[in-house]
This record gives C-alpha cells, sequence and structure tokens, in this order.
C-alpha cells in the first residue's frame, strides 16, 4: 500500500506485545485508524442490518462508514491530483468508491473503503514493527550514569548530563551507560547488542566500550569519550533509519512503473466502461455492466501490493542485520550485495589478526658508530607517531627491550609504503624493500637479506638514517583462525576472491595461501588498489571490497559495495562503507551475503505473487466473473500476503 500521509511514530510498549493486540493498539494509536477502526464497526453493523431485513439501517450504516473511512483517502487523493499532478492509489480508490454508491452499492462501496484503509494501516503497522525493533536498542542504554565528582565519590546523574572526559563507574551487572574507555578495572562485556558479537570480550585499561553493552563480574571506572547523542548505539540507528529512505534500484524502478501503470489502467478502466456500451449495444448498468466492470478493474489495478513488495521486505532485512552488529546504509547495498561476483580483500587486520610481531631485528650500518639497536629506535621514534598495526609490532619490541624512543618532528605517510620524518635532527626513513630500490642505493647482501626474510612470509622494513641503511626489520602477521573457512563459504557462493595489498610479494602469496584465497595482487599503493577493484568489475561484474574504512577508503569507495570491519571503533568506517560490520568479525560475510540473497529471492516472490493476482482478477473482471468484493479481498490479500512475507526477513536464519 502507499502511505496515505500521515507520520509514523514508533510506540514501543504496543511493538513488544504480540502481532494481534499489537495491531489493535496501533489502530487505536491515532487519528486515522481509529477513523479505520470505526468505518470498519458501523460497516459490520450495516451488513448485521441487511442480515435481519432492515435496508433503510444498512444503508444509512453502510454510508456513515463511507464518509468516515473515506475521509483520509480523499485528503490524499486531491493532494494526488492538485500537487502531485497524477493519478494515485488513492485517486483510483475514490473513483472506485463514488462509482459503486452511484451505482447503488453502499455495501461493497463500504467493503472497499474499509478493506483499503485496514490495508493501509497493516502496512503502517509493519514499517512500525521493523522501526521500531531498531529503535528499541536506543533502551538498551541506561539514562542515567554514576559520575565522579571532584572528592572522589560517585553519583547518580542524567547520561545527557555528562561530558567528555567525566569518570564513570559501571558496576557488575550493570549496563555500559556511555561509549569511552576503561580506566580502570578489569571485567568481561557482552557486546553483542552493538556488534553481534557472540562471546563476552575481556576488557581492561585502555579498551573501548560502548553505551548499551552489559557488564560482566567486575566494577569498570570509565572515562567518557562521547556524549550521548553521539554514541555508537545511536548512530548505528540513526544511520539505519537514514538508510531505510535510500531506496533499492528495484524499488525505484516500481515506483516508476506506477506511475505510469497507474492513470494507464484509469484510461482503460474508462474504455471498458463506455465502448461496450456505446459501440457494441452492451449493458452500462448491474452487476455484469461494463460499469461495474471498469471499478472492479480499477479497484484490482491499483499497484498497493506492488509498491509495498520491496520496501518491507528492505526494511525488515536491514532491521535484522542491525540486530546482528551488522549497518547496511540502504537498500541498494544489500540489493547489490546479493549480486556480488567477486569479493576483494585487504590483508593486514582483515584476513589476518592484525596484531603483527616484530621476529627479526638485523643491523647492517656499516658507518662503526651505530649501536647493534639503532635502526629499531629509529624506527620506532618514527612509528610512535602512527596507528598501524607495522608501527604497534615495532613498538612493542623496543618497550620489551627498553630502548628509549627520541623525539620525532615533521613525520610524514608514504601511502602505502612507510613513513619519513626527523629524530634528533636526522633524516630518517622506514619503508618497504621496493622504496629503498627506488630511492636509496644500498649493498647487494642488505637485498638478500631482506628477500630470505620476506621468502619466510615476513614483512620485511628497511631503515635509513641521513644516507646510510642501518637496519632490517622483520614483523609477522598470522591469519585469523576463521578467514579460511569464511572464504571457503563464499567461493561456495560462486564468488571469486582476492586478496590486494601492499606487502610484499612473497608474503602476500605465504598469506593468500593459507588462508585459501583464489588471486593476490601485492605491492599495491592506494590509487593502485582502486585501479585493481576497476579492473575486476570491468572482468567478473559487481565487486565487494572489505577492509578497515580507513586505510582501504579509497578502495572502498571504488568498489560497487564497500565494507567495513571493526566499525564500532572506528568512526571513519563507519562514514567511509556502504556495509559496516561493528565487530572485527569475519564470519558475519557469509551471513549478510545470504541475508542479500535471501531478500532478492524475498522481492522477487512477492512482486511476482502480486502481478499474478492482479492479472488473474483483472481477467476475471472483463468477463465478467469477478464482483467488485472479489477485487478488493484480492488487492488487500495481496497487500497482506507480501507485507507478512517481507517481515519474516525480520528473523534471523
Amino acid at each position: 500500500m502507499a502511505s496515505t500521509g500521515h507520520t509514523l511514530v514508533a510506540r514501543r510498549p504496543a511493538l513488544g506485545s504480540g502481532p494481534a493486540l499489537g495491531f489493535v493498539r496501533f489502530l487505536l494509536s491515532r487519528r486515522q485508524t481509529t477513523l479505520t477502526t470505526l468505518a470498519g464497526l458501523l460497516a459490520v453493523l450495516g451488513f448485521a442490518g441487511a442480515l435481519f431485513g432492515w435496508p433503510l439501517a444498512a444503508k444509512t450504516l453502510f454510508g456513515v462508514a463511507i464518509l468516515i473511512g473515506a475521509m483520509p483517502v480523499a485528503q490524499q487523493a486531491w493532494r494526488e491530483v492538485t500537487r502531485a499532478r497524477l493519478l494515485g492509489i488513492n485517486t483510483l480508490m475514490m473513483i472506485a468508491v463514488t462509482g459503486a454508491v452511484f451505482i447503488g452499492e453502499w455495501a461493497e462501496a463500504a467493503l472497499v473503503v474499509v478493506l483499503f484503509a485496514l490495508g493501509e494501516a497493516l502496512e503502517g503497522f509493519a514499517a512500525d514493527r521493523a522501526r521500531g525493533a531498531l529503535e528499541s536498542l536506543l533502551d538498551l542504554a541506561p539514562t542515567v550514569a554514576l559520575r565522579q565528582t571532584p572528592d572522589g565519590e560517585f553519583r547518580p546523574i542524567a547520561v545527557e548530563e555528562l561530558a567528555i572526559g567525566d569518570v564513570v563507574l559501571v558496576r557488575p551487572g550493570e549496563r555500559v551507560s556511555i561509549d569511552g574507555t576503561v580506566i580502570s578495572g578489569r571485567s568481561t562485556v557482552d557486546q553483542a547488542p552493538v556488534t553481534g558479537e557472540s562471546m563476552p570480550i575481556e576488557k581492561g585499561p585502555g579498551d573501548e566500550v560502548y553505551a548499551g553493552t552489559m557488564n560482566g563480574e567486575g566494577a569498570l571506572q570509565v572515562g567518557v569519550s562521547r556524549i550521548s547523542a553521539d554514541n555508537t548505539l545511536s548512530r548505528m540507528v540513526a544511520l539505519v533509519q537514514q538508510a531505510q529512505s535510500r531506496q533499492a534500484p528495484v524499488q525505484r524502478f516500481i515506483d516508476r512503473f506506477a506511475r505510469v501503470y497507474t492513470p494507464t489502467v484509469a484510461g482503460l478502466a474508462l474504455l471498458v466502461a463506455t465502448v461496450p456500451p456505446l459501440l457494441l449495444g452492451q449493458p452500462f448498468w448491474g452487476n455484469t455492466g461494463w460499469l461495474m466492470r471498469a471499478l472492479q478493474m480499477l479497484v484490482i489495478a491499483c499497484p498497493c501490493a506492488l509498491v509495498i513488495s520491496t520496501p518491507v521486505s528492505l526494511v525488515s532485512a536491514m532491521t535484522n542485520a542491525a540486530a546482528r552488529g551488522v549497518l547496511i546504509k540502504g537498500g541498494r547495498y544489500l540489493d547489490g550485495l546479493s549480486r556480488v561476483r567477486v569479493m576483494a580483500f585487504d590483508k593486514t587486520g582483515t584476513l589476518t589478526q592484525g596484531n603483527p610481531v616484530t621476529t627479526d631485528v638485523l643491523q647492517v650500518c656499516d658507518c662503526g658508530e651505530c649501536p647493534d639497536t639503532c635502526g629499531l629506535q629509529y624506527a620506532a621514534s618514527l612509528e610512535a607517531q602512527s596507528a598501524h598495526p607495522l608501527a604497534r609490532a615495532l613498538l612493542a619490541e623496543a618497550a620489551a627491550r627498553a630502548i628509549a624512543l627520541s623525539p620525532a618532528q615533521d613525520v610524514t605517510v608514504l601511502s602505502g609504503r612507510g613513513l619519513e620524518g626527523t629524530v634528533n635532527g636526522t633524516a630518517v626513513t622506514v619503508a618497504n624493500h621496493s622504496h629503498f630500490d627506488r630511492y636509496f642505493p644500498h649493498r647487494e647482501d642488505i637485498c638478500q637479506q631482506a628477500e630470505a626474510l620476506a621468502a619466510q612470509g615476513k614483512t620485511v622494513m628497511m631503515v635509513q638514517h641521513g644516507n646510510l641503511v642501518c637496519g632490517l626489520l622483520a614483523v609477522a602477521d598470522t591469519p585469523r583462525k576463521e578467514s579460511r573457512a569464511v572464504l571457503d563459504a563464499i567461493k561456495a557462493e560462486r564468488i571469486h576472491t582476492v586478496m590486494l595489498t601492499g606487502d610484499h610479494p612473497a608474503v602476500a602469496y605465504a598469506i593468500g595461501k593459507e588462508v585459501g584465497v583464489d588471486q593476490v595482487q601485492a605491492e599495491l599503493l592506494p590509487e593502485q588498489k582502486m585501479a585493481a577493484i576497476a579492473a575486476l568489475n570491468a572482468r567478473y561484474g559487481t565487486v565487494a571490497m572489505v577492509g578497515d574504512g580507513v586505510n582501504d577508503a579509497p578502495a572502498l569507495a571504488q568498489a560497487d559495495v564497500g565494507i567495513a570491519m571493526g566499525g564500532a571503533g572506528s568512526n571513519q568506517a563507519m562514514e567511509t562503507a556502504d556495509i559496516v560490520l561493528m565487530a572485527d568479525d569475519l564470519t558475519q560475510l557469509p551471513y549478510i551475503l545470504a541475508l542479500s540473497r535471501r531478500t532478492r529471492r524475498t522481492v522477487t516472490a512477492n512482486i511476482v505473487f502480486a502481478l499474478a493476482i492482479k492479472a488473474a482478477i483483472f481477467v476475471l473482471a472483463a468477463a465478467g466473473l469477478a464482483t467488485l468484493w472479489m477485487a478488493v479481498v484480492a488487492d488487500v490479500g495481496a497487500s497482506v500476503a507480501v507485507i507478512l512475507n517481507g517481515m519474516r526477513l525480520r528473523s534471523t536464519r
């Protein structure tokens, strides 16, 4: 059904009840649906009057039911004609109702009004339930927090009054009230409402926690990092609500189709009503007259079920995904994911753990003055200003060796290759082997050592200070334990898998072989990853790119569908990607692939079913074998069927 212009406001108490009772509460919750309910009761009384042989009372009750029930429809029909300049669903309904009254079919006219309005109400109820299920996530975050006062006490305060930097206490068994960083205490936290992770996560000082998650057995003191209106849970709900207004291609096509289809049918109905009586001497009046057949065609031709078949399915699917910790930013991306033929992956932090460790520290400086660890010291001093996983590995190794770091100035990222800057007044570069081959001449034996380390599947970084190559550093990252199984599941869907990385080919191929990826492309700069995505699209078709949403932003934007992992801890990921996995969890990929394809099948089934029902009744009406109430029931029944079928996507399978 198309909207009749009223604003839908989620009422969570009704949504929390069973569907039948919830629908009754929905009908009584606002003026328009209350009028529908009243019109329905009057129509029932009218049928009772007709049954008991009180024709005048029945006709009066039907007339009042028509007036009450048709008011919202007539208002919307007037807007369609005067403002939008089109013949819409509501206009067709009013023509059919007016025609039925004109020929004395009061019962049929009342039935048309009531069933159409009930169909409208059911559409609104379905949308409310889907939106309400999403908005109910906001209720998970407490409204009161225990804030630390200057004297060290913790006192209750409204969450809205908290400021960034405040310290709050989260007691065992309580829900976390804000987004923040653990200052003291250790506990396990159930993050399922935000990230979809099935197991509680260990949290300690320095770890992030999110509003709405459930604290376990330990007390935590948390420093507020985001105000309540900007917490991860609120942004997640806002993004999905915004996404629900973005139409998928099939949805836009149906809307355009309906704009042409509706006036075409109205013109055809006019011809059906007038041509046979005028040219062929056929009867105009009566239950089998051509006017009645035209009215039946108008009712059954209304594209209500066709128009609602797609949005209710998409909204239900996106709500389902959000409850699993997956943000899908629009129906077009859900639809696009169902058509993916190739899926590209970043390596570090996506297919691998993203927590590499330093395995080799080799001193190759021949100046005779450097200590054995000068390469690591220079590199760690630069990398202290980087958040890259390789930087963390070098810093951890420097800390383990008790190496004092020096302040670094003018640190610049060499996109996809490394860093350069100044340490103690000396120019320092930390970069991959290919960068050094191009810009810093070095001895053959250094090349051989670097290649030997790379052949072991390690990431090799070279360090220079001044004009001297002084160190070789090797770092190894291990594949995620789930990577192989996830890639196998994706390949089982006939999707080609590719790993795109800036790492050395030996490292890339070693990891690629271990996880079972179909194709590996190594030593790619960010702009080369974009070109690789474009080439994959030209060869295979629709491309999805999976990365961290920050370093891979250009490739994510280039892909038809960009998928970012670990979005709960990254503003950039939530803003950059089309689909965000809130948890750093690859196993969500097969789930969203299956959901996208299930949604596509549901939408297709709804469209085929709606068109088939309309075609069947249309033929019966043209042949004079249908009645007006049969047309109404078929139209509303088709709408109810596609709504219920689409709502099935809210369940997790």
